[in-house]
Order: structure tokens, then C-alpha cells, then sequence
């Protein structure tokens, strides 16, 4: 399994986003500065996210975008889910045809599978990918 860039890019700008904590607010063209990113890729990911309930933006003077609750409460699985939608390795278990469903004996077994996934992503909080590291 591979993530889309466009979900890396959304892990990436969150972790910028959470080094902001406690320090104000900051802008999808700072995020896009600090991450390399194009300035449009971090304003649709500005988007979902914040559609997601993972960033908040105020407009107007003072203004900006800050996380929407504590780094510590966000996961990885939140913010894949927030860019691909529920995590899922087969599309069978979303209800996609598939030719040999009436044949298939691991169809049972993929919500276990896709469950352990989650679980996995779900254990990794913001603030273990937003530290950053001295550089001896």
C-alpha cells in the first residue's frame, strides 16, 4: 500500500502546522514555504483538512490558520482519512463489484485487516512527526 502524494503532502503540512503550536497562527503560503510545497496544493489541503475539523482558519486581522484541537489528538489516520476517506486496502469492502465475490472466502477477513491499519496509523499522534530533530 502507497499513499497519494496528495495525503503524504497533507501529513507534511500538519506537522509544519503543529510546530506552530503556542505560537500563533500561520498561513498556507508560510506552510507552503516551510514544506517546499506549491502554494495551491497546500490551499486544497488547507481545505479538506479544515472541512476534516483537523485546522481552523480565521479570517481578518491577526488572522490565520492553527490547529483545530491539540496536535496529541490528531493521528496520522485522521489526517489520510481527511485527504483519502476511510482507510481501506480493497475497494470489495467499500462495496465496489467485484468478479469473484460470490467466490471469495477473504472478503470476511478484509474489515480485520483494514481495522489493524487504522489502528496502526491511529497510534501515531501529530506531535511524534512534528518534533524536530537536533542535528548533532
Amino acid at each position: 500500500m502507497r499513499l497519494s502524494n496528495l495525503a503524504d503532502y497533507a501529513v507534511v503540512t500538519m506537522s509544519a502546522a503543529a510546530r506552530h503550536c503556542g505560537g500563533g497562527r500561520t498561513s498556507a503560503a508560510e506552510l507552503a514555504a516551510e514544506t517546499g510545497l506549491p502554494v495551491p496544493t497546500v490551499q486544497k489541503l488547507v481545505s479538506k483538512l479544515s472541512s476534516a475539523g483537523l485546522l481552523r482558519s480565521t479570517r481578518g486581522t491577526g488572522g490565520g490558520l492553527q490547529l483545530a484541537r491539540p496536535a496529541a489528538a490528531i493521528t496520522v489516520a485522521d489526517i489520510v482519512e481527511a485527504v483519502e476517506g476511510p482507510i481501506a486496502l480493497t475497494a470489495c469492502v467499500e462495496g465496489a463489484e467485484c468478479s469473484v465475490e460470490h467466490e471469495c472466502s477473504v472478503r470476511p477477513h478484509w474489515p480485520v485487516v483494514n481495522e489493524a491499519l487504522r489502528g496502526a496509523l491511529a497510534a501515531i499522534p501529530l506531535t511524534q512527526l512534528a518534533r524536530i530533530e537536533e542535528v548533532a
